[in-house]
């Protein structure tokens, strides 16, 4: 009894509970704000060290031994994640031999084989003694191809947290993005039926492009300005994008010069086939999944698929259609701004079919008439395919080629047809003169034949036309009798 009469009243407890608790939440709010002061004046190679110190002195040890864990995922919901691109290649070079279990891989460009984490493996990364381990998972979210989606985890103390926020993430940005300059190579990519993606090893260069020079440096010094402009599109806030848009006849190197510029901009391809497009949402989340440095290519925009009117938006969601609208505002509205150095390409043989609002400065900002084939653009295909820069022919063919309509593409396949300079020349100039004869001989027929040959409704279409034309010629010459 002697012994509990000395022990301390449960208010005496209760009290100094609660001086001890205000004591040390006084001491956290000091620590909160001299951590504060240390990330506002501190350089930032000198923060961890000077909280490494006031975390051991202040934290009592209590989150000496609790971890902090970082979910990276693929995407950012609807947007393509760069630091889990970062993080996979920076992995890439820090794999030890404790890890049981790679992912090994060889692309044809590549020397080596590549090797990276397989699911539910992990590795420890020691960077300036502080320890980061990462794991590979992944979610299945239905039973689709291509909906496994991966993450890393990445686990570390907490008290790192402001080093591994401040020092280590950003360092990971940095080294995977020169090791990704210094392997850049143009991948296409296929956007619409899948998602897969090749090496393009042998793409066309400004150089062997059988294009009219002016027209080429004029093309070449655009792409220039573009991509040093990064600040000049921040500073007037505008998304950091181009649009080209490329027309004429079939043959005349529209798809050669979209490779001619993913190679000059070391620039991966992404392809959108807009036939196997559903709605606008999904349009828009196809854009979303490029990536920056990037071109977007819509080949045949005139004829690819029939789309809805654009006073249709609302429709095309509710109905899961694609509408013009859509894509409009998927190029050029507010989903525009989520990326960097994207430029945007349509093709089409038809530019007069195309709605106006495609063509205004701003979503398409460069027209480009790819042509038929000039004397220069012939002079280029010959050093390609012959290696030759001169030869007795070429005045004669290009005479001829000023005379006579022919595209780059039904050049080239006449130059390929021999090795010999003179037997490859001399099947060009028999081409060239064989659809010189055949002009002559169609300017020679009656117009009313070559009309009887095509589409009987195209045919009943124009035959209308044609009496229309002629009932307004009698009025307006026999007006006077009316």
């Amino acid at each position: 009894m002697a012994f509990l009469s000395k022990m301390p009243s449960t208010t005496s407890i209760f009290s100094a509970y609660t001086a001890f608790a205000a004591s040390a939440m006084v001491v956290r709010t000091v620590m909160g704000e001299i951590r504060t002061i240390i990330h506002q004046i501190l350089p930032q190679q000198l923060r961890h060290v000077t909280s490494s110190k006031f975390n051991a002195i202040f934290d009592f040890g209590i989150l000496s031994s609790q971890k902090l864990v970082y979910i990276i995922g693929e995407s950012n919901g609807v947007t393509t994640n760069e630091l889990y691109r970062a993080t996979e290649t920076y992995l890439h070079t820090k794999i030890p031999l404790s890890v049981k279990q790679l992912e090994a891989s060889k692309a044809k460009e590549q020397k080596n084989f590549s090797f990276k984490i397989s699911k539910g493996e992990s590795l420890t990364d020691e960077f300036q003694g502080i320890q980061i381990t990462w794991e590979l998972h992944s979610i299945q979210k239905d039973q689709k191809p291509n909906s496994e989606k991966r993450y890393y985890q990445m686990s570390f103390l907490k008290k790192h947290k402001d080093f591994v926020d401040d020092v280590y993430l950003p360092y990971i940005m940095n080294r995977a993005n020169a090791i990704d300059e210094g392997n850049r190579v143009v991948k296409l990519y296929s956007l619409g039926y899948d998602e897969s993606s090749i090496v393009l090893r042998n793409t066309c260069s400004f150089e062997t492009l059988a294009m009219d020079p002016e027209k080429k440096k004029e093309v070449m010094d655009d792409l220039d300005r573009f991509v040093r402009r990064k600040d000049f599109y921040r500073r007037l806030g505008r998304a950091w994008k181009r649009g080209y848009i490329l027309y004429g006849p079939p043959g005349t190197g529209k798809s050669s010069l979209v490779l001619a510029m993913a190679n000059y901009l070391k620039f991966s391809i992404y392809d959108l086939e807009l036939t196997s497009v559903d709605s606008n949402s999904e349009f828009r989340e196809m854009m979303l999944c490029t990536a920056d440095r990037s071109i977007i290519v819509i080949e045949d925009i005139d004829c690819s698929t029939e789309l809805e009117d654009r006073e249709c938006d609302d429709y095309g969601d509710r109905k899961g259609k694609l509408t013009l609208s859509g894509v409009l505002n998927a190029i050029d509205g507010l989903w525009s701004s989520c990326g960097d150095a994207r430029i945007i390409v349509f093709t089409t043989n038809h530019k007069e079919k195309l709605d106006p609002a495609l063509l205004r400065p701003g979503r398409m900002d460069m027209h480009i008439h790819m042509t038929y084939l000039t004397p220069s653009g012939f002079q280029i295909l010959a050093s390609n395919y012959l290696q030759i820069k001169s030869h007795d022919r070429f005045k004669e063919i290009e005479e001829l080629i000023m005379e006579v309509e022919v595209t780059p593409a039904e050049i080239a396949e006449e130059l390929m047809k021999s090795d010999d300079a003179d037997v490859a020349l001399g099947a060009v100039v028999e081409f060239i003169n064989g659809k010189k004869r055949k002009r002559v001989e169609k300017d020679e027929r009656d117009p009313q034949e070559d009309i009887e040959e095509e589409d009987p409704k195209e045919f009943k279409q124009k035959k209308g036309n044609t009496r229309r034309r002629r009932h307004m010629r009698w009025r307006r010459d026999h007006s006077d009798e009316w």
